[in-house]
């Protein structure tokens, strides 16, 4: 009778060891496919998420920078158009003003 439970107690024990064993094997077999993948990640030169999303912001910050100083050109361009225009009015001649006696 005392022989049975020591060879539970045997028999857990190999168990716990091949748990541990099968745990440790399969870190390893994570860190090798780890590996393996970023290293065809850099042979087909894909990029990170990070880097990606970096990227789109930046674009899309100079996107907006863009369509504001686009907004502001039109801006500009119409007082430049309107500051012409009074310009030319006063230089055009006025058929109704009398010329100055020179005599």
């Amino acid at each position: 009778m005392s022989d049975r439970p020591k060879f539970f107690d045997d028999l857990a024990g190999v168990a716990g060891g091949a748990i541990s064993a099968i745990a440790g094997l399969r870190e390893e077999a994570e860190a090798t496919l780890r590996a393996r993948l970023d290293d065809l990640i850099g042979r087909l030169d894909l990029v990170r998420r990070e880097e990606l999303q970096a990227t789109q912001d930046i674009a899309a910050n100079a996107r907006a920078g863009q369509e504001a100083a686009e907004a502001k050109l039109g801006g500009l361009e119409s007082r430049l158009a309107a500051l012409e225009a009074r310009v030319s009015a006063l230089e055009a001649p006025n058929p109704d003003a009398v010329a100055p006696d020179l005599t």
